[in-house]
């Protein structure tokens, strides 16, 4: 096998990976599309919500040097 033999082999499995991938990433925001239109995706974020559990309280005052 030649070197752009080898290069080319190379490409086609790196595009093969990359299809395989997108599919998957595809099927997975679509089953995440139905949850979210039958109402079981996650609530909106209010207003300075954060998703971070314990960082939705507001800020302590500035430490002093």
């Amino acid at each position: 096998m030649s070197t752009s033999d080898s290069a080319a082999e190379g490409a086609r499995q790196r595009e093969q990976r990359l299809a395989a991938k997108l599919r998957e990433n595809l099927k997975r925001r679509k089953t995440q599309a139905r949850a979210r239109a039958e109402g079981g995706g996650q609530p909106a974020l209010e207003e300075g919500e954060d998703r971070l559990p314990g960082h939705n309280e507001p800020p302590g005052p500035a430490p002093q040097d």
